[in-house]
């Protein structure tokens, strides 16, 4: 049966993400992501990934750090008004406050960053909420393939179920120690450092579960389902998209 977000559906979710902020775990992956930090009032990352480590093909590294947006005028944000919701094909959907979200458990991952476009950047700092603990927290219906993130000016992307799951995708917070800036989506943005950056939606207002595979607003343009930079699934005619 699926109960509707409140109050006490945060107090559930803190109960069972009570043991996730706890010690420094190292992760090793052939995805360019190195450390993820797991925080409490621990310390700051004490080490910094090398440079010896491997670039997806057709990716090569910028110092700056483009940005690109679907609309000339980014979204407004009113703390008091906005909500953040889960819901689809789950058994625990959810609705959360901008103060709700702030105090639930966050952890730090540094990671590359890979834009269909071509460029990548090295080695940043992210800090939010894990979607793994979002995704086992929801209870997602056993036929669901996908999730839909849903943001505040229109855009939309589908991300595998699977990489929702994974422990370095986060509801990102932070960028680099600061609190995200509009031009990086503040006040909310999906990290998904496994995938190209259009699947790290920015300004971030929803996830939905979905039952079949559902294209978002770059994917009905053309871009792969999936978009996997290290398979270089950058266009829908590429392999591995599953429909």
């Amino acid at each position: 049966m699926r109960r509707n977000g409140d109050k006490a559906s945060r107090r559930r979710f803190l109960k069972y993400t009570a043991g996730v902020a706890v010690a420094a775990t190292v992760v090793a992956t052939g995805y360019g992501v190195y450390e993820l930090i797991k925080r409490a009032d621990g310390p700051e990352p004490s080490s910094q990934p090398t440079d010896e480590r491997p670039t997806p093909p057709g990716q090569y590294y910028v110092d700056d750090f483009p940005v690109y947006d679907i609309t000339p005028n980014r979204p407004g944000f009113d703390p008091a008004a906005w909500r953040f919701r889960v819901w689809g094909a789950v058994e625990n959907e959810v609705e959360w406050s901008w103060d709700e979200v702030i105090q639930l458990p966050t952890v730090e991952v540094v990671t590359d960053f890979h834009c269909v476009t071509r460029w990548s950047k090295k080695a940043l700092v992210w800090e939010g909420i894990p979607t793994q603990r979002i995704v086992e927290f929801a209870d997602p219906d056993p036929d669901v393939v996908q999730v839909m993130a849903h943001c505040a000016e229109g855009y939309t992307t589908n991300i595998p179920l699977e990489y929702m799951s994974m422990e370095d995708s986060l509801l990102a917070l932070s960028f680099n120690g600061e609190p995200l800036t509009p031009e990086h989506g503040a006040p909310l943005r999906l990290l998904v450092p496994q995938l190209y950056a259009y699947k790290s939606a920015k300004y971030l207002q929803g996830l939905e579960f979905q039952t079949e595979w559902e294209p978002g607003y770059w994917e009905n343009k053309g871009y792969h389902l999936i978009g996997d930079p290290w398979k270089e699934q950058r266009l829908s005619h590429d392999p591995g998209s599953p429909i």
